[in-house]
């Protein structure tokens, strides 16, 4: 399946010279984000990861499924004050500013298998800092399984150290 077709671009958005990738339109396609899924689902067996989080909040859309495919238990990473109870946080650089993710400080037990799983993989600052929240709470991050790779952005070279799955490289 040719999931390229299925990914819309829209120019100039969120400003200027970006070429946004919305994922919106494989989404509505039934057969694609089956595909999508199940070739993520692959991966993840392959790993025998027990968790799978997800980054706020495409994240959510895609791990939530692979998990439930998988057998894993699911846990959401999520911008500060959002989760309910206790949480660990870091925080991370971007390119005018900074950001932060928290994740539940007992979502992850020491020695757990986990996968992260989100759309997109850019400048990388946001799995960077998912997978410090894993290996804080003595997880383990066995995997990255991302929809689309912007390899021109080089985000890679932060999460080296992980074995990475893309489906689509742009």
């Amino acid at each position: 399946m040719n999931l390229h077709e299925k990914i819309r671009n829209i120019p100039d958005y969120p400003i200027e010279g970006v070429q946004f990738k919305d994922i919106t339109t494989l989404l509505k396609d039934g057969e694609a984000l089956r595909y999508t899924i199940d070739k993520i689902t692959e991966f993840c067996k392959s790993k025998q990861a027990d968790i799978i989080i997800g980054p706020e909040s495409r994240g959510f859309i895609l791990g939530t499924p692979v998990a439930y495919n998988t057998g894993a238990g699911f846990v959401p990473v999520r911008k500060p004050g959002k989760l309910p109870a206790e949480t660990e946080r870091v925080e991370y650089s971007l390119e005018y500013g900074s950001d932060a993710l928290e994740i539940h400080k007992d979502a992850i037990q020491p020695g757990q298998r986990v996968v992260i799983c989100d759309d997109l993989l850019a400048t990388g600052g946001t799995v960077q800092s998912a997978a410090k929240l894993v290996e804080n709470l003595g997880g383990e991050v066995v995997g990255i399984a991302f929809l689309i790779e912007l390899t021109f952005l080089e985000g890679r070279s932060k999460i080296d150290q992980y074995d990475i799955y893309s489906i689509l490289k742009y």
